[in-house]
């Protein structure tokens, strides 16, 4: 071939490939108005990135596809040999290059939540995988694609399903790493409408505070040439300052204004959480505890349903369903382990149960040819009958049995009294139970019973010591015949859950349950049972007590 011809061909190829890369570019063109037009999902320039990414979308356009093939080659090919180091570089390269290929985000976080932590032997790299997962659907997808529901769900399922549920048996130690992390933004009791009131940003408190404003002199004279170094500050202590409360003349009304402010941007920033629908949704459903991952699974569905076009997401709804079912059942954070993060105590939220169930009749309201929904339910009423019993909550109880017996008229399960159905409940729990599973559940209710006693809610107390009581007796009956399966002495197994218990908790709350089982002086507090102080026995817990709490 000669030169010529083969300097034609090159120049002829060169050709072919402009104009078929300016056909292909034409064509995305296309089919962007066509997605704007109709609302497929979210285009348009990518809202939120950083120069770097609104520049490669535009600089790259259809080679950014290539680009991505590869670096997903690479991804699996690092993940097959088991050489994770580069993932989370190679996961937010991809996301970037492609900003609006969300499913390819919501896979690469699955990958990193699921798949590769659980290959991790120890629990703190577990969680480092869970929380990239979380990071890269939080922090980069759903700015990039604001509009997709699917993003949110997955990030909510993430909360939901890898962090609030029992499967992994790191689950502990994700729900202390994240209570834990949370805690240094949300107190144990936050102001969220002071929260939501302060101003959204460091231009709206500059204008809220002009220059020369005793706010602002303060802050000048605390040291803070910037804002960026006055949230810094704040963040190394989740506290304002010690040098800007003196600067404000320890002015109480003002310092709390001041944490409100740097507690809202640091909320934005860091967890991408927007205070006013925190606000918006603790009214909504009751008083929610944000340092667990049921509140920020519904938080993201929640605004997965505002986002999307129509206002319309089955995941979405059922993920809020669930997660007020779980909110309510487990959705109050008591004890964290912010040392070793082996352990928490977290008990029912009855603050949500009446908006569980009113959203609950709401969803199979809009979707009656559903029925998952109405079995779900059905569910969740048992459930909170169960644990409004188990509580000591008795008309609360009595109140939720008759509507299901209303909801379910014939039904011979919910045929007897509320007492012959807890009974019930109780009974079949144990009837099959072994003796470390009887044992396992009599020692969690008298734990639960002494803990109840340390935050002063006796009527939950005397409820678990009932349940304690009625399970041991319902084994001890059981299996009278099978010597190796007869429990040791109640009281005996009493002492020891509390002698346990006593060198498990902190210091201060031991010292709080000596003083409320009104011990005098003993050794050891084990020794003897006392009752609640003034003097009522734990032995008459329920007799005479019960006999007053169930008027209730």
């Amino acid at each position: 071939m000669s030169q010529f011809r083969k300097y034609m061909v090159y120049i002829v190829l060169i050709l072919v490939s402009i104009v078929l890369l300016f056909c292909i570019f034409e064509t995305e063109k296309k089919m962007d108005r066509e997605i704007k037009t109709h609302h497929l999902r979210y285009t348009g320039a990518v809202q939120g990135a950083s120069p770097l990414v609104s520049f490669t979308t535009v600089a790259l356009g259809s080679l950014r596809g290539i680009i991505s093939d590869l670096l997903w080659l690479r991804s699996q090919s690092l993940q097959q040999k088991g050489d994770y180091y580069e993932m989370v570089q190679l996961a937010r390269w991809i996301t970037d290059l492609q900003p609006e290929f969300s499913g390819a985000a919501a896979f690469l976080a699955w990958n990193m939540a699921y798949n590769i932590s659980v290959t991790c032997s120890f629990y703190d790299d577990r969680w480092r995988w869970v929380n990239e997962g979380l990071k890269l659907l939080r922090d980069r997808a759903i700015i990039y694609n604001p509009e997709d529901p699917v993003l949110y769900k997955e990030l909510g399922w993430i909360f939901q399903h890898k962090i609030g549920n029992v499967l992994d048996d790191a689950q502990q130690y994700y729900k202390n790493q994240l209570a834990n992390d949370m805690r240094l933004v949300v107190t144990q009791d936050p102001d969220w409408q002071g929260i939501a009131d302060a101003p959204a940003s460091d231009e709206d408190f500059l204008k809220t505070y002009p220059e020369n404003s005793d706010v602002r002199n303060a802050i000048t004279r605390a040291g803070f040439l910037t804002m960026e170094e006055l949230h810094r500050a704040f963040r190394a202590n989740s506290k304002v300052p010690d040098s800007l409360a003196k600067a404000l003349g320890n002015n109480q009304v003002m310092i709390h204004k001041m944490d409100n402010f740097l507690r809202a941007q640091y909320l934005r920033d860091k967890y991408k959480l927007d205070p006013d629908m925190i606000l918006e949704l603790n009214n909504k459903y009751g008083k929610l505890d944000w340092r667990l991952p049921e509140a920020q699974a519904i938080y993201w569905a929640t605004m997965g349903l505002k986002k999307t076009p129509g206002n319309r997401s089955l995941d979405c709804e059922r993920m809020i369903t669930q997660g007020l079912f779980e909110a309510f059942r487990s959705g109050r954070m008591l004890i964290v382990d912010n040392k070793d993060f082996k352990r928490v105590m977290i008990v029912p939220n009855f603050d949500v149960l009446d908006a569980a169930k009113k959203n609950f009749d709401e969803t199979i309201k809009a979707n009656e040819d559903i029925k998952s929904f109405t079995s779900a339910k059905n569910n969740f009423m048992k459930d909170a009958i169960m644990l409004l019993f188990n509580y000591g909550k008795f008309a609360k109880a009595r109140e939720y049995y008759a509507m299901l017996q209303k909801e379910n008229p014939g039904n011979k399960e919910y045929a007897g009294t509320l007492d012959d159905f807890a009974m019930k409940v109780w009974l079949s729990e144990v009837k099959d139970g072994s003796y470390k599973k009887t044992m396992d559940i009599i020692d969690g209710l008298l734990k639960r019973s002494f803990t109840y006693i340390v935050y002063g809610d006796d009527d939950a107390a005397i409820a678990s010591e009932k349940i304690a009581k009625a399970v041991y007796a319902k084994h001890q009956t059981e299996f009278k015949d099978v010597q190796r399966l007869i429990l040791p002495a109640y009281t005996e197994i009493k002492k020891n859950v509390l002698s346990k218990l006593m060198t498990e908790v902190p210091p201060s709350v031991a010292e709080i349950l000596k003083n409320r089982l009104n011990f005098k002086g003993s050794a050891n507090p084990a020794d003897n049972l006392p009752g609640i102080a003034p003097g009522v026995s734990v032995d008459k817990w329920d007799t005479s007590v019960m006999k007053k709490v169930n008027t209730k």
